[in-house]
């Protein structure tokens, strides 16, 4: 592990190794422990989308019953997936945004260095 990462950072980095289980279970133990520590987790999982956001929709899609329209289900099928398009590019969009942050971030620190070097 990486001397320079904080421990919580590594806990974060071993846990996602371990998989969901090992989640759930670090969440069940808190519960057990100090309910709010447990509740922190949880909503941790949720926020992060450590719990899989995603296929848990499909799920959900999958069990929803058909309105008995084909038309109106084609329709929300589309629906959802152009959405689910939106979201994966909005989050490639929020990626370059903080990447050309950090980037300017990064040149300034390097300016002012030189300037008081």
């Amino acid at each position: 592990m990486n001397a320079n990462r904080s421990w919580p950072s590594q806990a974060v980095k071993w846990l996602d190794d371990q998989g969901k289980l090992a989640w759930i279970a670090v969440m069940v133990v808190g519960f057990m422990m100090f309910w709010p520590l447990g509740l922190i987790v949880l909503a941790y999982l949720i926020w992060s989308g450590r719990l899989g956001s995603k296929s848990f929709r499909r799920r959900l899609r999958g069990c929803a019953s058909s309105s008995g329209n084909s038309a109106f289900d084609h329709y929300k099928e589309e629906t959802l997936q152009r959405l689910e398009q939106e979201e994966r590019e909005f989050k490639l969009f929020l990626r370059r945004l903080r990447e050309a942050k950090d980037k300017t971030e990064f040149e300034r620190f390097l300016n002012e260095r030189s300037q008081n070097a």
